[in-house]
């Protein structure tokens, strides 16, 4: 691969500094000479937190992006999503991911982040987005008594360090779905959060989420979920008590589920198992981000990686790293492409990646 001729009068590349060219890197600060190298996968707004507390701890710290969430190449899939759910069509919406709430409702509380499609592309994405997100927060507003909270989105997908209580505390809250809640309606949809930054992205735009399980992974989320109320017509096998085979889903109580295209089908597998019918709609692509040849370049003691997807796109473009991993399904999907899994963190937080990173460091 060549790389690009910089402009007549531009700086050449210094190949100490990461970020040469790059907004989305964050170069590493004044770490004592010979400090352990480590390259955070993500980009440096959305690792700010974590890439504060390694710094802090005296760590030669790096941060760019391996992947990015795009738009959707089709919108109208996700758009008639949002027309459902603003008219009450949905019981729950079960949201696994930061990248879910802002392509589902926009990226309001935070800037978004880059699009492969270029300009022209996101743009029209944000103005379709921003049409239905009025009728969305107007029909899915937290219930009085509900306050949402107001803390700043955290810095990876799942964790944050304010919510670190709450995972530790396998904080569940989805309230009795048979009760008067439970109806299908504008009023009374219904939030589930896969984790802590999930959770407050969702009360940057006033929604309370009910559900927030205490394992911040997709099969957490499903195991948390409860079961969908029962049909008063309905037998033990779904028919109906006439005896008539009612249609797949007939009646079934619905689950909005917006994913990326490379997600699992953990989720959907385990909520339909309870009884819901799950409409999946991919919200975002996830594409891929090459990294500046100067961060290419460095050796790292420790990489840290916060999804299957980054850990896959870190092997093909740099091969088999040492590593440490925010949960278990990205240290299985970062085993499986080869890297050495040195830790994993105790929970989604940065705190607990900062004490895995470091600990991983001591032991090697």
């Amino acid at each position: 691969m060549t790389e690009p001729v910089p402009p007549p009068g531009a700086a050449p590349e210094d190949p100490a500094r990461p970020d040469a060219g790059r907004p989305d890197v964050a170069s590493p600060t004044d770490a004592a000479a010979g400090a352990p190298a480590v390259l955070v996968a993500r980009s440096p707004e959305r690792a700010a937190g974590l890439l504060a507390l390694l710094r802090e701890r005296g760590l030669d710290v790096v941060a760019a992006p391996v992947i990015e969430r795009a738009p959707v190449e089709d919108q109208a899939v996700l758009d008639a999503a949002r027309e459902r759910l603003a008219a009450g069509a949905y019981a729950w919406v079960a949201v696994t991911s930061v990248n879910a709430v802002d392509a589902l409702l926009g990226a309001s509380a935070r800037p978004a982040a880059p699009a492969a499609g270029g300009p022209l592309e996101e743009t029209v994405s944000r103005g379709r987005v921003a049409q239905s997100r009025q009728r969305l927060l107007s029909a899915t507003h937290a219930r009085a008594g509900d306050s949402p909270r107001g803390d700043t989105p955290g810095t990876i997908d799942t964790p944050n360090t304010s919510s670190a209580h709450e995972v530790a505390g396998a904080r569940e809250t989805a309230r009795d779905t048979t009760g008067a809640h439970s109806a299908v309606g504008a009023r009374s949809v219904r939030w589930a959060a896969v984790g802590p930054a999930t959770e407050q992205a969702l009360a940057a735009h006033g929604i309370s989420a009910e559900l927030v399980p205490g394992t911040a992974t997709g099969a957490g989320l499903a195991d948390a979920f409860p079961a969908a109320p029962r049909r008063p017509d309905a037998g033990p096998t779904g028919q109906r008590r006439s005896g008539s085979p009612a249609p797949e889903d007939a009646g079934r109580p619905r689950v909005l589920l917006p994913l990326g295209d490379l997600a699992a089908d953990t989720v959907r597998a385990g909520l339909v198992a309870k009884g819901w019918a799950v409409d999946v709609v991919t919200a975002y692509r996830t594409v891929a981000r090459e990294l500046p040849a100067a961060v290419r370049r460095r050796r790292y003691d420790v990489v840290v990686v916060a999804s299957g997807s980054a850990a896959r796109r870190l092997a093909a473009e740099v091969g088999p790293q040492r590593v440490v991993a925010i949960g278990e399904p990205s240290a299985r999907a970062a085993g499986d492409v080869g890297h050495t899994v040195l830790g994993v963190a105790a929970s989604p937080t940065d705190e607990a990646l900062a004490d895995a990173v470091t600990e991983a460091i001591v032991r090697a």
